[in-house]
């Protein structure tokens, strides 16, 4: 399975602040707190984000690129 098949059948299309953070291993106070401070990883996520109303959504196969989620060759099974 690719990983872009996994991300979209785990979060769909779209993600939500939880689900980054769940992907990412952190709170979503902390993912709110992070994407709003000038660091490289805030950068490469804010292209990413849709406001949709109120809510802010991050586009799932952008995400994957920007954090470039490629398995590796050692991390292979």
């Amino acid at each position: 399975m690719k990983v872009e098949d996994y991300l979209i059948e785990r979060f769909g299309l779209l993600m939500s602040i939880s689900d980054l953070a769940d992907l990412l291993g952190r709170s979503p106070d902390g993912v709110r707190v992070s994407l709003y401070s000038d660091t490289e990883v805030s950068r490469k996520l804010k292209p990413t984000m849709v406001k949709v109303g109120r809510r802010v959504y991050f586009r799932t196969l952008q995400v994957k690129d920007a954090l470039d989620l490629e398995p590796s060759e050692y991390g292979a099974c």
